[in-house]
């Protein structure tokens, strides 16, 4: 996108900003038309790809913003249609140094890893003589530009996308024309480029490299922490993003007084020893985190109990903590085993059972779970 803006030369991009049922990609995936007729990316993985691109042709033509729905209730549906039974709103918009000027700012963040949300007026209920349509803006947690149309909509729309932010939720939301939350005219895309959610792992055991891998692959910035400096390296974990010598209870109060993790952060104890787990286990089920899981066998999970009820914590906090972790899928290698954890953090994330699809019925997908991915 940004090689194509600075070139001057308009292109298309079609966005994906609600979903229903069993759709196959989430709100904020994306497909670009380029100015030679290039495409890059999806919106459906392929179901409707060739309508949406002759859809962005003409939206590049025109200069005028499209929302389109598409879904198995199209009479062309088998042509044009999502086959796996779902629906999804695509909104398709030229792009150009002159309707998006903000967009070198908003590449400039995402490259630096900063968090930036863009939000776009997807459609206006009834007539639209101030031309909100395709209108955007920009929030960064601190400052914006562009503008939707008013100061009170700017100002309602950026308390609200920089509470997305900090979530790292890509959500659509509905105004009225001054801002009002109460009514709908307006219809904002939220599309957040949030920060990657982290990944604590605890414990610098051969468990701790694979869970490395998976966490890399699946989006997370991973930090490997241990106490004992001979065993937490750079060599030992080489796809960790951060390997880190500290006392690991230590290291989390600190990186959570400092602002560093949120209620996106994975916290997986692999240390399976009393004076590192119990202390660490403390301050990690205090905090709002996404997952908190300990290694152990049932036995240890038992002492680990005990011992942290002595600490004073809770029943309610007690039953947050996934231990044994994993998902039991027999898995003996740690490749296995963080395949396992992975599982379990995956389906804690999405509210999902992990039950094989197989013996279930109905939808794949809860309409819970379209909620778009942590990382936005």
């Amino acid at each position: 996108m940004h090689r194509w803006w600075g070139e001057g030369e308009p292109f298309a991009r079609a966005t994906v900003v609600a979903t229903w049922h069993s759709s196959p990609l989430p709100p904020g995936t994306s497909m670009l038309v380029g100015p030679d007729g290039a495409a890059i990316g999806s919106v459906s993985g392929g179901c409707v790809e060739g309508a949406v691109y002759e859809l962005a042709q003409e939206v590049t033509d025109s200069g005028s913003p499209v929302l389109e729905r598409y879904g198995v209730s199209d009479d062309d549906a088998f042509a044009v249609g999502l086959t796996c039974g779902g629906i999804i709103d695509v909104f398709v918009e030229r792009i150009d140094p002159e309707g998006f000027p903000e967009l070198g700012e908003v590449a400039t963040a995402v490259a630096a890893g900063e968090p930036v949300a863009e939000v776009i007026c997807v459609a206006v209920d009834g007539s639209d003589p101030e031309g909100r349509l395709g209108r955007r803006l920009v929030v960064r947690p601190e400052g914006t530009s562009g503008s939707l149309g008013s100061g009170r909509l700017d100002a309602a729309v950026a308390q609200d996308a920089r509470a997305l932010l900090a979530g790292g939720r890509t959500e659509t939301l509905r105004y009225g024309y001054d801002g009002t939350r109460m009514d709908e005219e307006l219809t904002l895309f939220v599309s957040v480029h949030a920060t990657p959610p982290r990944m604590l792992v605890f414990g610098a055991v051969d468990f701790a490299a694979a869970m490395a891998r998976i966490g890399g692959y699946l989006g997370y910035h991973v930090t490997v922490c241990d106490a004992r400096p001979v065993f937490a390296t750079a060599r030992r974990f080489p796809e960790a993003h951060e390997v880190v010598t500290d006392w690991p209870h230590r290291y989390l109060r600190t990186e959570a007084e400092a602002g560093r993790i949120d209620e996106r952060t994975v916290v997986c104890v692999l240390t399976h020893d009393p004076k590192f787990d119990v202390p660490l286990l403390e301050v990690a089920l205090r905090l709002p985190l996404a997952y908190v899981g300990a290694m152990g066998s049932r036995r240890t999970h038992d002492d680990r109990l005990r011992r942290l009820r002595a600490t004073g914590l809770g029943e309610e906090s007690l039953a947050r903590l996934a231990s044994p972790i994993g998902l039991d899928l027999g898995a003996r290698t740690p490749e296995e085993t963080a395949v396992s954890i992975a599982a379990e953090i995956i389906a804690d994330r999405w509210g999902a059972s992990g039950t094989r699809l197989t013996s279930l019925s109905g939808s794949i997908h809860s309409q819970q779970s379209m909620r778009p991915a942590a990382g936005g």
